[in-house]
């Protein structure tokens, strides 16, 4: 939890804000829309909207519970706080790397599976469906002791 305390203290960091379900089916939305981009696109392009598709799936859970951050890094720590195994934060984390390595270093594109890609958006709307009153408060309060 300490990344999580620094993300807090951090501008654009982790802040607390009002839950928007609004906002978190308008990321819910980008994050399919960028899942069928991901199966029509290859290359360099496959690779950024399948981060993109993973990274806003779960960015609507964030906003459903009320969590605004806009550092990549802190927002893939709060993983944690939901019921995500290792190998899936390990994964989104591979997939920001690959991002960054195809998008701004040119690197060559590496392989991605798909199948993992459409996993992990399909478990944040769960996520997301999943999450009450009670667990939204649950969660605030866990991340605010960290404040």
């Amino acid at each position: 939890m300490n990344k999580i305390k620094w993300c807090l203290e951090q501008n654009k960091g982790i802040e607390l804000v009002e839950p928007n379900d609004n906002l978190s089916s308008a990321y819910l939305k980008d994050a399919n829309d960028s899942l069928m981009a991901m199966k029509i696109n290859k290359g360099t392009w496959k690779i950024v909207t399948a981060y993109y598709a993973c990274y806003n799936a779960f960015y609507s859970v964030l906003m459903k519970s009320g969590i605004k951050c806009e550092i990549h890094d802190c927002t893939i720590e709060l993983m944690n706080l939901f019921d995500f195994s290792d190998e899936e934060i390990s994964f989104l984390k591979n997939l920001k790397k690959l991002r960054i390595d195809v998008q701004y270093y040119l690197k060559d594109v590496k392989e991605i599976d798909s199948e993992l890609v459409s996993h992990f958006v399909h478990k944040c709307q769960e996520l997301s469906d999943k999450l009450d009153f009670d667990k939204i408060k649950i969660l605030r309060k866990d991340l605010a002791k960290n404040d």
